[in-house]
């Protein structure tokens, strides 16, 4: 199929192109770079299905429209996106505007050409969970952020193209994912960070107390969350979770990378309102629809991580 990938340099992006490419599907990546890299995707440059690179934006009407009228893609992976949290609420406007002006102008080129839409939300817009069974797709949603307001905005927009004009469109909340590819900076997944001070040598440093938990999915098992829901007439109009079922404490996830309990240290927390104390993924959608479940454990995947940093892979 002919498949358009936003934010196909990215972390996560960069994963779900991988595995289109091994599925045999032409595939052109829009990517402004502003989070991506094109290093993340070098490797596909040479690989037959691999069209084209776009270095742009998705605010880029004109070039929208172009790339929709010249390709007539039947499946958009819209991926692109402004991620960070502290940063939307430092600078709302340009996490506004990439994440949900952005995405209607997407969709506006989607339902001109019937492109299937899949749209990559994120766990950041739930409530907090006291449910040991998980968050489902109907738990409450509390947008703390404007990086997750933004984000039930551009939900709303998707699933209303859906019901007003028939549009196949599936939302998708991946909870916190990591892996290789996932920068170690400031910008970084916490997995990703505190496995590279680990080694370095430098302290782990938790926000707040280090009680709230995460949801850690590993990056691979993702993308093939991701890519399935492209390829699924069961999850249309539908909003589907992926997780891996467990959560772990900030706390323990620090112990378990750096098992030195010296190295560890607790800082104020820069924007607390932000934070979501509990996340806990029930992905029994994702399994009941997709025949999705993941397949890496938090172990083997701090390994598979820590081994790629080791390795140079530092970003």
């Amino acid at each position: 199929m002919k498949i358009l990938l936003t934010g196909g340099a990215g972390f996560i992006g960069r994963w779900v192109a991988k595995h289109l490419l091994s599925e045999g599907h032409q595939l052109w990546i829009l990517d402004d770079l502003s989070n991506g890299r094109e290093e993340n995707i070098s490797e596909f440059k040479e690989h037959p299905g691999f069209i084209q690179f776009i270095n742009d934006s998705i605010l880029n009407e004109t070039l929208l429209e172009d790339l929709f009228n010249e390709n007539h893609f039947e499946i958009c992976y819209h991926l692109g996106a402004s991620i960070n949290v502290q940063d939307s609420i430092d600078d709302p406007r340009t996490t506004f505007n990439n994440d949900t002006i952005g995405t209607f102008y997407i969709l506006e080129q989607c339902r001109k050409h019937n492109t299937k839409v899949i749209f990559m939300s994120t766990c950041m817009v739930y409530d907090r969970c006291n449910d040991e069974t998980g968050i489902t797709e109907n738990h409450s949603t509390k947008p703390a952020s404007p990086y997750a307001g933004a984000k039930v905005a551009a939900e709303n927009m998707v699933l209303s193209y859906y019901h007003t004009y028939g549009l196949p469109t599936v939302v998708i909340r991946p909870f916190n994912t990591y892996g290789p590819f996932q920068k170690t900076g400031g910008e970084g997944g916490v997995v990703a960070i505190f496995i590279n001070n680990h080694l370095k040598g430098i302290d782990l440093n938790i926000y707040g107390d280090g009680t709230q938990t995460r949801d850690l999915l590993y990056v691979e098992d993702c993308a093939k969350f991701v890519v399935s829901a492209g390829f699924s007439d069961a999850v249309n109009g539908e909003i589907v979770n992926a997780g891996l079922g467990k959560d772990i404490s900030i706390n323990n996830l620090a112990s378990l990378i750096t098992g030195n309990l010296m190295k560890i240290k607790h800082i104020e927390h820069i924007h607390p309102q932000s934070e979501i104390q509990k996340l806990l993924c029930n992905s029994g959608k994702a399994t009941s629809l997709l025949d999705w479940k993941p397949e890496v454990t938090l172990e083997e995947g701090i390994a598979r991580t820590k081994t790629w940093i080791q390795q140079g892979g530092l970003l």
